[in-house]
């Protein structure tokens, strides 16, 4: 690819990955049509690779972006001929008039297009997929495998719930603080579940993931600041900042993988610590105790071995049986297993790993036949614990965690 190619595609990619969700959000804060604003950004895109190559990239990307994407909805527009649409075209065009400019600040409408996906009228299964999808630009088969769902499957539902959005006329605002309150959950599982796809791939080679975590981070900053009283958020904050405290330890100079048990603690970076352990500390004087308060929790037991050099397994423990009388997740139960191993003993905590044996949803969830092949090998099951760990093998996606559990299983046969 020649250099100014290279450059352009560079640009619009950062501005892609930075602002994608800014512009959706605004383009459709007045239409409702976050279909059509998608749509014509995608557009915008397409055309900015035509055209910046040739007469430079604008001193204001964003903004070149957003008057190329209205007008495009302006096209789509003039082609429509009910009333409706005749009305949403005139106020496009007004949009247009008013913005012309292309050099004034775009507000940033993303909290409210996050609450707008979050409404009572979409169907709740939905909603975490269609703000990642919208806010991220998360596509539909990278939703799908973060969802369990198959990609068709998951495409059909979001068509849907866009829909719904502008047929049921929902307002792209934030709502009062009663209906803010109970839309929360959706939003908070989409920014963690953001989250997530990005700590999956933590050198960044993934273009798709490619700075994910932070900014789920920064929404995370941006509800927790919009409620300052509310525990969940605060927690999601605080878990989010836990993590990622230990994302640069995470590899070690080659580049091989450090499972959590093995970083160094003085690797981690410590201020952001001390900062998810204050909002911690506040989510705990407010009432109410939820998921990711006790999640956020099991991460501050971890990093007690900063201090005394070992993590407070029996807590660890003890929240992971809360968690999981909460949500009754498998996943939580695997992790309950190991922590029971730890305070417990590997067969007790393989008993607890074997009591989800016909759970379906963890016959290709790689991290159960990991735990199950550590602790396999921990009581000297050494023929099944080299099964659970080809099994966890060929499930395993990133190069450097398939290549940490090679050496694990080759250790099983070295002494």
């Amino acid at each position: 690819m020649a250099p100014d190619l290279q450059a352009t595609h560079d640009t619009a990619r950062a501005v892609a990955r930075r602002s994608y969700g800014k512009l959706v959000a605004f383009l459709a804060a007045r239409t409702r049509d976050v279909a059509g604003a998608e749509d014509s950004l995608s557009e915008a895109f397409a055309a900015a690779l035509q055209t910046w190559p040739q007469r430079g990239v604008p001193s204001n990307p964003e903004a070149w972006l957003l008057t190329v994407a209205r007008r495009k909805m302006i096209d789509q527009a003039r082609q429509r001929r009910t009333g409706e649409e005749a009305a949403a075209h005139l106020m496009l065009l007004e949009e247009l008039a008013a913005a012309e400019e292309g050099d004034a600040a775009i507000p940033d409408e993303r909290l409210a297009l996050m609450f707008a996906c979050a409404h009572p009228a979409i169907d709740a299964g939905v909603r975490a997929p269609l703000i990642l999808q919208t806010i991220l630009g998360f596509d539909a088969a990278a939703i799908a495998s973060a969802f369990l769902v198959a990609p068709a499957t998951m495409g059909q539902r979001l068509v849907r719930a866009k829909s719904r959005i502008r047929q049921a006329g929902i307002p792209l605002r934030v709502p009062g603080q009663a209906d803010l309150r109970e839309r929360l959950d959706a939003v908070l599982e989409a920014i963690y579940a953001a989250y997530a796809e990005g700590w999956t791939d933590p050198a960044g080679t993934l273009a798709r993931r490619r700075n994910l975590a932070q900014e789920a981070i920064w929404l995370g900053r941006l509800v927790a600041s919009l409620l300052p009283e509310e525990p969940e958020a605060l927690s999601l904050l605080s878990l989010m900042l836990h993590t990622h405290a230990r994302r640069g330890a995470r590899r070690d100079a080659t580049g091989a993988y450090v499972p959590l048990a093995h970083q160094d603690p003085a690797a981690w970076d410590a201020p952001l610590i001390d900062e998810a352990e204050a909002l911690l500390h506040r989510a705990g004087a407010l009432h109410g105790l939820g998921r990711y308060q006790l999640e956020a929790a099991v991460q501050s037991a971890h990093g007690v071995r900063r201090r005394t050099g070992r993590s407070d397994w029996a807590a660890i423990e003890r929240l992971y049986d809360a968690l999981h009388t909460l949500t009754g997740s498998p996943v939580v139960a695997i992790n309950r297993a190991i922590a029971v191993a730890e305070t417990r003993g590997p067969q007790a905590g393989l008993d607890a790993l074997d009591a989800l044996a016909n759970e379906p949803r963890l016959a290709e969830y790689q991290p159960y036949w990991a735990a199950r092949a550590v602790l396999l090998a921990r009581t000297g099951a050494t023929p099944a614990a080299d099964l659970a760990y080809e099994r966890a093998i060929g499930l395993e996606r990133d190069p450097a965690v398939r290549q940490f559990l090679q050496h694990q299983r080759g250790q099983l046969h070295a002494s």
